[in-house]
């Protein structure tokens, strides 16, 4: 059983899920604003959004209903959209290390997964920013939209309605945590390119190899493999 709901603008969609999972009893129950007025990234990152312009979309589901770590979770959860949003635009669509969703070297989505324990039960609540219909960002931003990135208008309602969708049936059918994995590094973004990091407030060179299942991501540099967890590297392209 599934449920979609929809507010006309709240501050957080992950925060506003709670009150829609204490009167229901739905595998998935899924929230969604086109005016997300607070919203929130990974590890205290704001996530800034244009009113009717992108949307904010948040699925709670039972962390009892899978037996994945919080990892591999994470990691199907960014290859359900981006293979959603790859599908949709007919594109060559990436995921950056951790849990952003390239396209064309623009940041057009972004995730954060929480878990909380509401009404008894423990949930992983999955929330994502897409940037759909907006035309302008910050000249020195890293984002860009479906539209900027294509040159498609996707009707929003549609949009979050065929997500909703594809999220459900995708949860629905996990795959083993192997495949998981090979899947996250077939889509890694930069994998097996010469790229430029910020470690220690310094610049360096490295090639992105793989993302292992502690969810580290490990980078070839000069003196040779090392690992990282999120926020000990920026890769800056």
């Amino acid at each position: 059983m599934t449920q979609l709901f929809y507010l006309k603008e709240c501050p957080s969609t992950n925060d506003e899920i709670s009150q829609f999972l204490l009167y229901g009893n739905s595998d998935f129950t899924g929230l969604h604003t086109f005016n997300q007025t607070k919203g929130r990234g990974q590890y205290g990152n704001t996530w800034a959004s244009t009113a009717e312009k992108n949307l904010a979309y948040t699925l709670a589901v039972k962390t009892e209903n899978f037996i994945l770590s919080d990892f591999t979770f994470n990691y199907y959860t960014a290859i359900v959209i981006r293979d959603f949003l790859a599908n949709l635009t007919e594109n060559i669509v990436k995921i950056k290390w951790p849990n952003d969703i390239i396209l064309k070297n623009k940041k057009i989505v972004g995730i954060l997964i929480e878990k909380k324990k509401i009404n008894q039960h423990t949930y992983f609540i999955i929330g994502a920013g897409f940037n759909i219909l907006q035309e302008k960002f910050d000249a020195i931003s890293n984002a860009g939209s479906l539209l900027t990135q294509t040159g498609k208008r996707f009707n929003l309602n549609d949009f979050t309605s065929r997500l909703h969708d594809y999220m459900v049936e995708r949860l629905n059918n996990i795959p083993s945590e192997q495949e998981i994995i090979d899947q996250f590094n077939q889509n890694l973004f930069r994998k097996d390119e010469i790229s430029v990091f910020e470690i220690d407030k310094k610049r360096q060179n490295g090639i992105i190899r793989y993302a292992d299942e502690k969810g580290e991501l490990w980078i070839e540099l000069e003196e040779g493999m090392k690992s990282f967890y999120h926020k000990e590297v920026k890769l800056l392209y």
